[in-house]
């Protein structure tokens, strides 16, 4: 006998009652499209629901992008996602790059007109929501998904940038096509990816970056945002970590723009596991946030 039907017969007698809150289980899934005559691919995590209806949907670009397939995505190219937006419904979505490095300019690769394909075949497969579409992305894949933003992201809800700037020649012909919300998360002492401007020293990107405020700046103008900030600073959880993590909310935003600084922080992402190739230093790891959790939250305010 099935186990779901002896589950049934126990219920029936009253031997057994059906759970009522079950913890879903992730799904992994790849999805292909066509880009220019070629195929590119994406791993998709998505959970267990009642009802497969249209969702919320983050596409996460990852830093150095490693060909990582299946549930071992989230846990080691990814951001750690999945503990946190287990049980909301959410898909999580992971495009692989050529050669695993991004186009972080108008060279090389389509990668803006991947990301655009994929988003469309996603809501033409129903599993994205079109207004809740979220880009993603960590170190070289922020730079990346600060092009998107610049160039057309009017697909897009909301975009997240996590230690990354926008390059400086970029910065003169950022337009966002509309107010999108932004929350930029980066470290006042990282490295690699200077948060005053200057060099960055990514081993697939060497070339000159933008401040963290001059990187907000063409989108605080889309959103006319106003000149104040509203600042809340996170628990110091570890004193030991050297760091501290100040939540800024710019005022009078059609649309949420923020910035997460972690004062003292790194190359590294506030609560996740610091991954950097041997030799590489990447300066501080804070501990007081979780960076999933932070996202998670900024993408709660956008849709609500």
């Amino acid at each position: 006998m099935h186990q779901r039907a002896l589950a049934l017969i126990l219920v029936a007698l009253g031997v057994a009652t059906i759970p009522f809150s079950r913890e879903a289980r992730a799904a992994t899934g790849r999805v292909t499209v066509d880009v220019a005559g070629q195929k590119r691919t994406a791993t998709l995590i998505e959970f267990g629901r009642l009802k497969r209806t249209p969702r919320t949907t983050i596409i996460v670009l990852r830093g150095a992008s490693p060909r990582v397939r299946g549930a071992s995505t989230d846990r080691r190219g990814g951001i750690g996602l999945s503990p946190v937006v287990r049980n909301t419904g959410a898909l999580i979505v992971y495009p692989d790059a050529l050669d695993q490095k991004w186009a972080l300019d108008q060279g090389g690769s389509d990668d803006p007109g991947f990301i655009r394909s994929l988003a469309s075949k996603l809501v033409a497969d129903g599993l994205a929501d079109k207004r809740r579409i979220f880009l993603a992305g960590v170190s070289t894949g922020g730079v990346l998904a600060l092009r998107i933003a610049c160039e057309g992201a009017d697909y897009l809800a909301g975009v997240s940038v996590m230690i990354a700037n926008m390059p400086e020649k970029m910065a003169p012909t950022c337009k966002p096509a509309k107010p999108l919300a932004l929350m930029v998360m980066n470290g006042t002492a990282d490295p690699l990816m200077p948060w005053q401007g200057g060099t960055a020293s990514l081993a697939n990107f060497r070339d000159s970056v933008v401040s963290t405020d001059a990187t907000m700046a063409p989108f605080a103008m889309a959103a006319s945002c106003g000149p104040e900030r509203t600042k809340q600073e996170a628990p110091d959880r570890d004193p030991a970590d050297g760091s501290r993590v100040i939540f800024e909310r710019l005022n009078g935003c059609k649309v949420p723009v923020e910035l997460a600084r972690v004062d003292g922080g790194g190359h590294t992402l506030p609560g996740r596991p610091a991954r950097a190739d041997r030799g590489v230093v990447v300066g501080a790891q804070n501990n007081d946030v979780n960076t999933p959790r932070v996202l998670w939250d900024f993408v709660q305010r956008v849709i609500h």
